[in-house]
C-alpha cells in the first residue's frame, strides 16, 4: 500500500517562496500521473499543477508561471516550487496519484479513487 506524505507548508509573507514536497513510500511506485491540488477556505478542491508519467507538465492558469512541479524518482518524491506567493495562495495543499489512465484534458479534477495525502498548509500574509 503506497503511503503519500506532504511537507514544506508553513507561513510566509506575500513574495516570499515555498517548497512542498511528496513523498511515496510503502510499494513501488509508478503513477499515471501525479498531482498537486489545493483547497481554500470556503472553496472546492482545486488542481494546481501536474507531472505525467512521461514527464510532462501542466499548470493551472492562476498559478501564472510562478509554480514549477518536479520530480525525483529516486526519491519517490514530487516537489512544487512555489515563487511570488500572494495571499490568495492561502489554502491545505495536497498531493495525490493516479494510478490508472486520466484523460489529460481532466487532470485538474480531484478523484476519489486517486491516492491522496494529508495535506500541509501554505498561508500568505502580511
Amino acid at each position: 500500500q503506497v503511503q503519500m506524505v506532504e511537507s514544506g507548508g508553513g507561513s510566509v509573507q506575500p513574495g516570499e517562496s515555498l517548497r512542498l514536497s511528496c513523498a511515496a513510500s510503502g510499494a513501488t511506485f509508478s503513477p499515471y500521473l501525479w498531482t498537486w491540488y489545493r483547497q481554500r477556505a470556503g472553496k472546492e478542491r482545486e488542481g494546481v499543477a501536474v507531472m505525467f508519467n512521461d514527464d510532462s507538465t501542466n499548470y493551472r492558469d492562476f498559478t501564472k508561471g510562478r509554480f514549477i512541479i518536479s520530480r525525483d524518482n529516486a526519491k519517490n518524491t514530487l516537489y512544487l516550487q512555489m515563487n511570488n506567493l500572494a495571499p490568495e495562495d492561502t489554502a491545505m495543499y495536497y498531493c495525490a496519484a493516479d494510478l490508472g489512465f486520466v484523460p489529460a484534458f481532466q487532470w485538474w479534477l480531484p478523484r476519489s479513487d486517486a491516492l491522496w495525502g494529508q495535506g500541509t498548509q501554505v498561508t500568505v500574509s502580511s
